[in-house]
């Protein structure tokens, strides 16, 4: 880009991640940003209201359109310097209802997004963010139960790194692997500048918490509205959790390290030092809101890790990036998010699909 002006394309852009990440651009000075979102999921105009009513809005441009629909991409992709491609359809469950609706937006989705790339003739840089999902169950990966957690018996564990092989396992494995495969292949076939984030949990403010936007919100939110949660397995199923301004922070350092980061695959997510097992997370949230779990446990569901943890050491090398937020301030900033937003969550609580609130074992990430 050589210092000309900044144009940042937010596919998704309304999200919990979208919304962190837009308020990050638009706190740099002179960057232009363009959201792109159908705005179809609960939240999200309470995200844009948020966005609007931030210094530096009048940057900010938002377009009601879907990344299925190629003309209406290729439109929004127009002129821009880089492109965030967080649009997606999010859940496993969903993916198992409608394979087809999951690989339209997930697959035929981000392929529309980088023809449009492709074919603007400036090559934007393009980030996409994938999931850990696109290496299946882990079943190679020895684990064993050890105290409220499974831990990797055998040789010193530092985390799932990019060797890992692919293993897609549920429609929505296979629809997002297909797209994370697309995008670093364009990156070697059309030479646009691409980077593949392959994430473990994120959570943080702006995160309304249900089945489909994160657990660690979805927990806290059920316990402080006394609904009962539904876990599958044993709940000693562990994830790295990153907060969300760390991802944002990765995402900045990625840009900026853009010659050497073009065309690479990154696992992110909190690593080990920020560890936690399902069971673990409900026991801190219970101890610190004195309020009591309802918990109801049901058999484990095909497919789900029962440990990941993520190697980044890949991206640590290649850019300046560490993890700076603990899981204590990962928790403050949710529970300050629901705070000031608590009308807005309990409206979501009340439109979302599972009654009572449940933990789909595969979205635990």
């Amino acid at each position: 880009m050589n210092g000309s002006p900044r144009t940042a394309l937010i596919t998704g852009g309304a999200g919990f991640i979208g919304s962190n990440l837009a308020e990050r651009l638009l706190n740099q000075p002179g960057v232009r940003v363009r959201i792109f979102d159908n705005l179809s999921r609960r939240g999200v105009r309470h995200n844009l209201d948020w966005l609007q009513s931030l210094p530096g809005s009048k940057r900010l441009s938002i377009i009601q359109g879907d990344v299925r629909d190629a003309k209406a991409v290729q439109d929004v992709v127009r002129n821009v310097t880089e492109i965030y491609h967080l649009a997606a359809q999010v859940a496993v469950t969903t993916s198992l209802d409608d394979p087809g609706s999951d690989f339209n937006v997930n697959a035929l989705g981000t392929l529309n997004v980088l023809e449009a790339a492709r074919n603007s003739g400036r090559k934007p840089f393009f980030l996409y963010t994938s999931t850990n999902k696109v290496y299946g169950s882990l079943e190679n990966l020895p684990v064993e139960v050890e105290g409220s957690r499974y831990r990797v018996s055998g040789p010193m564990f530092q985390g799932v790194n990019e060797s890992e092989r692919l293993d897609f396992h549920s429609p929505y494995g296979c629809s997002k692997g297909a797209a994370d495969q697309y995008v670093h292949d364009y990156a070697r076939i059309f030479d646009l500048p691409t980077v593949v984030f392959r994430m473990s949990c994120i959570a943080g403010p702006r995160q309304f918490g249900n089945e489909d936007q994160g657990w660690v919100a979805h927990f806290l939110y059920s316990v402080l509205a006394g609904r009962p949660i539904t876990i599958y397995g044993n709940g000693c199923q562990v994830r790295d959790v990153l907060h969300v301004h760390d991802l944002i922070d990765a995402m900045m350092a990625v840009r900026e390290a853009e010659d050497n980061t073009r065309g690479q695959i990154f696992n992110l997510g909190g690593g080990m030092e920020r560890v936690v097992s399902v069971i673990e997370m409900l026991r801190e949230i219970e101890r610190r809101t004195g309020s009591p779990l309802h918990l109801e446990y049901r058999d484990t569901r095909p497919g789900d890790q029962p440990l990941y943890i993520s190697d980044t050491s890949k991206l640590q090398r290649y850019t300046d990036w560490r993890p700076y937020r603990s899981l204590d301030h990962i928790f403050e900033d949710i529970h300050r998010f629901w705070v000031k937003s608590r009308e807005a969550i309990a409206i979501n609580a009340m439109t979302r699909r599972h009654t009572p609130s449940e933990l789909v074992a595969q979205e635990v990430a």
